[in-house]
Parts: structure tokens; C-alpha cells; sequence
């Protein structure tokens, strides 16, 4: 059985700044920072987290830390194309590594949010926030296409889908829609996010789920999500 380390957030207390595994705040690079820049508008993408690339769970890659962007919306802007792994909308920067997408060396950037009640405001309004994450270590399900799905007993199948809402580093994936994996070869995958079951905010779409994956030789990553 592949293993996986279960997510559960605890939120900050203050800045994070050590190269561990978090959401939000502003990245902790192990090397120059090299954030992000969205094909569309020039700008820089939302840091999203951070995660800390254990031996256990990623014997194959030489680095260090992955970290994940994506473009958000701007002063009502809308932005096409942040589902796809090579839309130049979100990015996964491994560290030390190499990359051929648009950087920036900035200190600090647009980060998560989540949306709060504030005094004479009648709307919720977005607030930056940062979480630690705490880890349980379980086996996980084997990977099953989705055409074989539909040939499994109704129990077995509902199983399977009962994983969707696990944020989860290492593992298998549960795709929402389609079985898609953005490298050729054997993908592993990086992290699963489910955006309903996470305290802040990301935009995959209709109660969407996020993808991470690294390519066979861990030399490089990408990002994709999948909605209803």
C-alpha cells in the first residue's frame, strides 16, 4: 500500500519560518526566491504552501521543498486557465532545482486568505492567514482508474470516493473528474487538497480538488484541479 501523511491544520500564532511543510504566510526559500509570474497578467502568483519533501514519502527526488502557486483573481479580473498544468496560471517550484517559468526574485507577495466577519463592513472581508500542518501517517487505498470504478460493488466504489475530501501529501490520488496525470510515466503524487474541507480560501472551481505531482525521475512537478 502506498503511505501518505493525513493533513490537519493548526493555525499560526506567529510567522513560520522555517523550511517545514505550512499553507500561507510568505514562502520560506532554502534558496533566491523565485516567485511565480502569471502568463496572463505579468503579475505574481498567490503562495499557496509550502512542503517539505521527505525521503519516506519521495525517495526519488533530489530536492528539498516544493512550493505551490496560483493565480487569483484581481480587482475582479478574471483569470482562465488555473486548472491546467501548463497554463501558466499555477506553478510548483522544487528547490534546489531548475525551472523554465516566468520568476520573480521577490521578498515577499500576494499569500492565502480566508474570509472574516470585520466590524461595519457588511460583507466578509479576506484576511492573510498561515497554518502549521500536523500529520497522520496511514496506508492508502490502491489507485483505481475510473472506468474500473464503475465496475466495482456500490460499497467498494463509494469507498473509493469517500477519499476525495482527504488533504493528504504522498499516496494516491482520488480524481474528481476524469484520471489525469500531467507527466508521462509513473506520476507520484504530491498533494491532494480538497478546497471544501480547508480553513482558508482557494478557487478550484465548484467545490474543486487540487493535484500535485511529481514525474518519475522527481525532477520536476505540476499542478492541476478538477471540479463538479
Amino acid at each position: 500500500m502506498p503511505l501518505k501523511h493525513r493533513i490537519t491544520f493548526q493555525e499560526a500564532s506567529s510567522p513560520i519560518t522555517e523550511p517545514v511543510t505550512k499553507f500561507g504566510g510568505q514562502p520560506v526559500w532554502i534558496a533566491e526566491s523565485q516567485w511565480p509570474l502569471s502568463r496572463q497578467t505579468g503579475n505574481p502568483m498567490r503562495f499557496i504552501c509550502q512542503i517539505a519533501l521527505s525521503k519516506e514519502l519521495f525517495p526519488n527526488t533530489a530536492a528539498q521543498m516544493a512550493y505551490l502557486f496560483m493565480t487569483d483573481e484581481e480587482d475582479g479580473e478574471f483569470v482562465d486557465g488555473t486548472y491546467e498544468p501548463n497554463g501558466g496560471e499555477n506553478a510548483v517550484i522544487l528547490q534546489p532545482g531548475t525551472t523554465n517559468l516566468p520568476t520573480k526574485n521577490l521578498a515577499t507577495g500576494p499569500t492565502l486568505y480566508r474570509m472574516v466577519e470585520k466590524p461595519g463592513q457588511n460583507r466578509l472581508q479576506s484576511e492573510p492567514c498561515e497554518f502549521a500542518v500536523d500529520f497522520v501517517e496511514e496506508d492508502d487505498i490502491k489507485f483505481v482508474p475510473e472506468a474500473k470504478r464503475w465496475e466495482m460493488p456500490q460499497e467498494e466504489s463509494e469507498a473509493v470516493m469517500g477519499k476525495l475530501d482527504e488533504n493528504k501529501i504522498g499516496g494516491t490520488p482520488v480524481f474528481m473528474q476524469g484520471d489525469e496525470f500531467p507527466f508521462d510515466g509513473d506520476c507520484r503524487l504530491l498533494l491532494q487538497l480538497d478546497s471544501c474541507s480547508v480553513p482558508f480560501c482557494v478557487n478550484f472551481g465548484d467545490s474543486g480538488v487540487g493535484y500535485a505531482f511529481l514525474d518519475e525521475a522527481g525532477s520536476q512537478a505540476r499542478f492541476l484541479w478538477q471540479c463538479a
